[in-house]
């Protein structure tokens, strides 16, 4: 029988996709759901079918990312075998993201019964969700927003795909919060921020999916919630990130600081009454 059933893989499939990429922390999310419907948040197969439904939110930008993703996949395929390519910003970007996708794969692995155990408690996560808030404010304020898409470098990649480290051991930090943060304070405009996280979140939520696959099919989540849970958060990532774009555009984060902490504050609260169990 299936720890989670078809109607909460459903919800958590909605949960996952309007949070993945917004900097609101969607492990947060899906964990605080979790406790309140009962689910306990440090069982292996939970922890597991949540990196799953993390699949399908990353299929959506595939998706709405296509052209540029076959752009950079395809300048990298030519510049293998041609030196002259090389010197094309799409190639070395591509590189980039694989050499930036190492850290948080050296850590994931180090730290997996961490991330599993003490660190997937509710505490964590109301009280990352708060300090996460502190950060992105200040970078926010910090930022010049002076540099666009084009302007990204190699020390840029590496220093905004190991700031994935703080979510993957901090759930409720947010790792489109951290990734974000940190390209802000390195002078990236938000829309330049906010694309970077996109990109770098591919291979390492794509490879952390695959790898727990076998943990949340053998420790007992069924395949029917599964797939419903990865085809929501498809379906629902993908208008999420259209929404995003758009909003970065025109705003700042000061919204998202607010949610946070108020989310922080109330999950505290819930705790401390004993009203949710971490």
């Amino acid at each position: 029988m299936s720890v989670i059933s078809i109607g909460q893989a459903a919800v958590l499939g909605v949960v996952e996709g309007i949070t993945e990429f917004l900097p609101v922390s969607s492990t947060g999310h899906l964990k605080i759901t979790e406790g309140l419907m009962g689910i306990p948040v440090d069982d292996t197969a939970v922890v597991g079918f949540t990196a799953v439904i993390q699949v399908g939110a990353i299929a959506a930008v595939l998706v709405y990312f296509f052209k540029d993703i076959v752009r950079i996949v395809s300048a990298w395929g030519r510049g293998l075998t041609d030196k002259h390519e090389r010197y094309h910003h799409d190639y070395k970007f591509a590189w980039w993201v694989i050499y930036a996708t190492i850290p948080i794969v050296i850590v994931g692995l180090a730290a997996k019964p961490l991330v599993e155990g003490p660190l997937a408690s509710l505490w964590v996560v109301a009280g990352s969700l708060i300090v996460g808030s502190g950060v992105m404010w200040a970078a926010d304020q910090m930022g010049r927003h002076k540099r666009g898409e084009d302007d990204t470098t190699f020390k840029d990649a590496m220093l905004v795909g190991s700031s994935q480290i703080l979510a993957l051991l901090f759930p409720g930090f947010s790792r489109s919060g951290a990734t974000m943060s940190t390209a802000l304070i390195l002078d990236l405009d938000r829309v330049a921020a906010t694309r970077l996280s996109f990109f770098l979140g591919i291979p390492a939520l794509t490879g952390a999916g695959l790898y727990e696959l076998k943990d949340a099919v053998g420790a007992g989540v069924g395949a029917a919630p599964l797939v419903v849970g990865t085809a929501v958060s498809f379906v629902v990532a993908y208008a999420s990130i259209s929404w995003l774009l758009k909003f970065v555009a025109r705003h700042s984060f000061n919204a998202f600081v607010v949610y946070r902490i108020i989310v922080g504050v109330l999950l505290l609260a819930l705790l401390g009454t004993g009203a949710l169990h971490a």
